[in-house]
């Protein structure tokens, strides 16, 4: 493939992933189920030319893992921390955690039952789809109420955080609990206080840099610590989490002569910048991110009635642990949030994190994508059913 034809692929998929959206706010078609048609589309048609694209599955995780990042940081990004806010975080906190164990906890049971592999493995593999996705949620609830969508808001960000971080802790209990929780504990405190001294210095350069090219070398920065983080084994996504938060809250942590040096008049309105360059490099991740995972995918895997059985299973467990979540924790009425449970990339990128030798032998591959577009084909359903009984009144 010429370079002048790889150009072109690229702006038209970026193009019609942008359509993906207009159509998705105008018709609640969720955009990652059009992109992993696509995809798949796209695959059947380089087959029949014979044509192969090269690279795709190291490709995918890297996607993923810059995905992932620029996720977590949009969600700290929309979390505001003021004390009126303090009793909505505790109940999103809570939702997103009863959600994820009791989700995760009777996936693996099922898993248990149906394949007979030891507890701890059915927990490593049934976690990923214990997660809400945040990236195909939030712009999914535009039009609705505004105490809907910040619910959404605060919870799937909660979501994210939470189910990665269970994740990790699963992994490093592999060998002894008490070890990982010690491990656990100690990283993240040791991550807390590397977050908070990467806040300050790159708050003081966004202060300080007058060049017109600011926030991509400070993103740049963040993935590099990331990365090194990462290959130490420690919470790395901590660091964008606090980072997030810190930015969108800096009222709480910089005050007093702090906040003369740290911070300048155009600060907001840098703010503002960042957001919106956040909220554009997900969406171009998120775009090849499916696109590529679509066309990785194996059709005949997905019309397995093996796989179809499966993954509805664990739609009807997500959708019972969603309405007793939601019991708990939010006062208004159900509808439509009851419906609203996708899962997406990090549920994808967490899945293909797991390490091989703990992969569930005789789990069909096909389940984690009809999972992805079940959930979100559950929620297109509520969503409109809610909007044409709101037009009907």
């Amino acid at each position: 493939m010429d370079s002048s034809s790889l150009i072109i692929g690229l702006s038209l998929a970026v193009l019609i992933s942008y359509a993906f959206d207009f159509l998705s706010s105008r018709f609640k078609t969720p955009s990652v189920v059009l992109l992993l048609g696509l995809g798949m589309t796209i695959r059947q048609i380089t087959a029949y030319f014979d044509v192969q694209i090269p690279y795709v599955t190291p490709t995918l995780s890297t996607l993923g893992t810059i995905g992932l990042i620029m996720i977590v940081l949009e969600g700290g990004l929309d979390l505001e921390l003021r004390p009126e806010k303090y009793g909505l975080l505790r109940r999103t906190a809570l939702m997103a955690l009863v959600s994820i164990v009791l989700t995760t906890l009777l996936i693996a049971g099922t898993l248990f039952l149906l394949l007979e592999e030891s507890f701890y493995r059915c927990l490593v593999n049934a976690i990923p789809f214990s997660v809400i996705s945040s990236a195909v949620a939030i712009p999914s609830v535009r039009n609705l109420s505004y105490g809907q969508r910040e619910f959404v808001t605060y919870e799937t960000a909660f979501s994210d955080i939470i189910g990665i971080m269970l994740f990790n802790f699963l992994l490093l209990a592999q060998s002894s609990v008490l070890g990982a929780t010690f491990t656990f504990v100690r990283d993240t405190i040791l991550m807390a206080l590397i977050s908070l001294i990467c806040c300050f210095g790159l708050l003081y350069l966004i202060g300080r840099i007058n060049h017109q090219v600011k926030f991509l070398p400070i993103i740049s920065v963040l993935i590099l610590v990331y990365a090194v983080a990462e290959s130490y084994h420690l919470s790395s996504l901590l660091l964008i989490l606090v980072f997030g938060l810190f930015l969108n809250n800096t009222e709480l942590f910089i005050r007093g002569r702090l906040d003369k040096i740290l911070k300048n008049d155009l600060f907001e309105k840098e703010l503002e910048q960042l957001k919106n360059l956040t909220a554009e490099g997900s969406f171009v991740v998120r775009t090849f991110f499916f696109l590529l995972f679509g066309y990785a995918a194996n059709l005949p895997d997905l019309i397995d009635p093996d796989t179809l059985i499966v993954s509805l299973i664990f739609i009807v467990i997500i959708l019972a642990v969603r309405l007793l979540s939601l019991r708990l924790t939010f006062t208004g009425p159900l509808t439509p949030l009851f419906w609203i449970a996708p899962r997406g990339l990090i549920t994808i990128l967490l899945y293909l994190s797991i390490p091989d030798s703990i992969k569930l032998t005789g789990f069909r591959e096909g389940i984690l994508m009809m999972v992805v577009i079940f959930s979100a084909l559950v929620m297109m359903g509520g969503v409109i059913g809610y909007k044409g009984r709101q037009d009907s009144q």
